[in-house]
């Protein structure tokens, strides 16, 4: 039975949280991995994508926890949400791609859409306006959700940080899709999901991360965000 919005259209059902099976594209880099490890911790199914199956199977075998690595549409095929962690550079392309196995499915961005120089990092323009706009332009069938951008993967990976004390912005134009991003947010010890707008303010929150890559390598440290009065 379909869930309905104010306005009377119709739109699928959000899977529950206990149930939700995560499929992270991009599983084999340092985020994507993190972010398997800590979901895979709170106890729900992972699976690591990847073109190559070989490679992805690597990454899931060395993170363990259960996680198992398939190719990019068969790992797709698996789950209800599908969190994106590629380089920008070949982030459209991918999703192009992929649009009919991602249809019907939760897709969370967490691309940062960045370029380095001798003067450090700084946003990259976009023309649909962010990485997750982008995403939401190539995915009509899918419900993006924009997360997880300002997350260390050094932390996510780090076997002593037991707790992370931060806040993750978590934006998008389906409540009941970021409802449910909030919430896995919060599975991550430390953490909560804040609600941060619609994704057409998804561009500020992409290229805040330049600013704390800035942070970072003048502080030696690996910040993150909170908000407060919440």
């Amino acid at each position: 039975m379909a869930e309905f919005t104010h306005d009377a259209v119709p739109r699928p059902r959000t899977p529950p949280l206990d149930g939700l099976i995560i499929t992270i594209l991009g599983g084999t880099g340092e985020q994507g991995r993190g972010l398997a490890r800590r979901f895979a911790m709170a106890g729900h199914p992972v699976i690591i994508g990847s073109r190559s199956y070989n490679r992805a199977r690597a990454a899931a075998q060395e993170i363990g926890h259960a996680i198992c690595g398939l190719a990019n549409r068969d790992a797709i095929r698996e789950a209800n949400l599908v969190i994106v962690a590629v380089p920008y550079e070949g982030h459209g392309e991918l999703l192009a791609g992929l649009a009919a196995e991602l249809a019907g499915k939760i897709v969370v961005d967490c691309v940062n859409p960045l370029g380095f120089d001798q003067g450090g990092a700084y946003p990259l323009p976009v023309p649909e306006g962010s990485a997750a706009q982008q995403a939401a332009a190539l995915l009509p069938g899918s419900r993006v959700v924009a997360a997880f951008h300002h997350v260390s993967a050094v932390l996510l990976l780090d076997p002593e940080a037991e707790t992370l004390d931060q806040d993750i912005l978590v934006l998008g134009d389906d409540r009941a899709a970021t409802d449910l991003v909030q919430a896995l947010a919060a599975r991550i010890p430390g953490v909560r999901g804040v609600y941060g707008g619609r994704l057409r303010n998804c561009r500020q929150i992409e290229s805040l991360t330049a600013n704390l890559v800035s942070i970072n390598r003048r502080y030696k440290a690996h910040a993150g965000l909170r908000i407060t009065d919440i």
